[in-house]
């Protein structure tokens, strides 16, 4: 993704709030209540950020209509051009992934800490049906969230959708009394994308023999909203002796399986989100009790699940990836106390090209602490207790001289405590 323009940057404020604009009559909606609500506080600094996916004939028409709408507000403007490719499959779901790694892009630039989101009563009714159809829990059947924080790097943005108890034809009715403008999306009319198909075929449907169907499913999702938060609270405290936000112990899960399922499926629900995975099919979850309850001592699993590996080593279940990333020297503060190798060493090094990462052969040796031997790296990955796929990062050399290895340590006897001095540090891909 790409950004080529932005609006001219006013002084940074107390705090800073963004708008997600996509130009169609919700966002449109939201901007402008935003806009005049904030109008007298001189405390906030209001962003529009706008996606453009690309995917549409009239995408530069909306991207220029967003803007021009950011400067009759007088707000700042930024935006990010996605590159998606239509032939690969399920378009709908690669684009709203992409969306959002776009705005927490965004967020992550300005310092946003406030993003607002312009989901409606409609959208959250749909998704609702979608869920039923897909067979989902209560996690599921919730909906969208009004309030949410995530981790954007090293900062937290909390995502806001105020308009959530707001129907399309209140919006509707607020967009012409203040004579507003906006887009419609001709994808929309598309009704090969299920959402569509729902809002056109399904949705006037239930409206005829439920008027206030909308209101009421989105109603239906507060109320398993509130349901799940007390679903979580059980499995925190199911889960004492189970559950940690990087591993499950198996043991005693397999024997709370044995007498509460329903329980133990909750525990083992909760980590996916404390991890932030999708929810599993009741098809897979019943598939990793089978593996485990017939796993050998000492034996690993492996479960690919939305685009993590779950596995399990020594009766604990951890997510893992394999490492993807590369080493960096940090440097140490003068009056640090902390080893270090030589900076200039190792910037002569860097200099002349004797820097390099080779993957492990299986003999390699090295020497972490004083006055003791060098080991062997299976030993010393034992010893540090790092599971198998964690042992494949590239070892970092300086000429052919092993000098450190990921989560083991460096090579203690080119270590010195005073002068300019440099750490190595593995720093995993995002």
């Amino acid at each position: 993704m790409a950004s080529s323009r932005k609006s001219q940057p006013s002084p940074k404020l107390a705090k800073r709030i963004a708008v997600a604009l996509s130009g169609g009559l919700d966002s449109v909606v939201l901007l402008d209540t935003v806009c005049k609500s904030q109008a007298q506080n001189q405390n906030t600094k209001i962003l529009v950020f706008h996606i453009h996916h690309g995917l549409q004939k009239q995408a530069d028409d909306w991207l220029i209509f967003c803007e021009k709408l950011a400067q009759k507000y007088k707000v700042q403007f930024d935006f990010r051009l996605l590159h998606l490719d239509k032939a690969q499959g399920n378009i709908e779901a690669r684009a709203r992934t992409a969306r959002y790694e776009a705005l927490a892009d965004l967020c992550e630039e300005y310092g946003v800490e406030d993003l607002l989101l312009a989901h409606h009563q409609n959208d959250q009714a749909e998704t609702v049906l979608l869920q039923l159809l897909r067979g989902a829990g209560v996690a599921g059947l919730s909906g969208m969230p009004a309030s949410k924080t995530v981790q954007l790097g090293s900062a937290e943005v909390t995502l806001w959708r105020p308009l959530l108890d707001q129907s399309r034809v209140d919006l509707e009715m607020y967009a012409k009394e203040h004579k507003l403008k906006w887009f419609e999306d001709p994808s929309n009319q598309d009704r090969q994308y299920r959402r569509n198909a729902i809002r056109k075929d399904i949705i006037p449907k239930l409206e005829k023999i439920q008027p206030e169907a909308i209101a009421n499913l989105a109603r239906s999702a507060s109320l398993l909203s509130d349901a799940q938060i007390l679903l979580d609270r059980l499995a925190i405290q199911d889960g004492k002796e189970i559950l940690s936000k990087e591993s499950l112990n198996t043991t005693p899960l397999l024997k709370l399986a044995k007498s509460d399922l329903p329980a133990a499926n909750n525990i083992l629900r909760y980590w996916l989100k404390l991890n932030e995975l999708a929810m599993p099919s009741q098809e897979r979850m019943n598939a990793w009790w089978r593996d485990l309850a017939t796993v050998k001592a000492g034996a690993q699993l492996e479960w690919p699940h939305d685009g993590k590996v779950i596995r399990l080593w020594r009766n604990q279940l951890l997510l893992a990836s394999d490492p993807t990333g590369q080493w960096v020297f940090k440097t140490i503060a003068p009056r640090s106390k902390k080893l270090g190798f030589p900076a200039a060493w190792v910037k002569e090094a860097q200099k002349e090209g004797r820097i390099a990462t080779k993957p492990r052969t299986g003999s390699e040796k090295l020497q972490t602490k004083p006055n003791s031997p060098r080991k062997i790296l299976k030993n010393l990955f034992q010893e540090a207790d790092i599971p198998p796929w964690e042992r494949n990062a590239p070892l970092l050399y300086i000429d052919d001289e092993l000098i450190a290895v990921a989560g083991v340590g460096v090579s203690y006897p080119r270590l010195v405590q005073s002068g300019a001095r440099l750490w190595p540090e593995w720093q995993e891909s995002s």
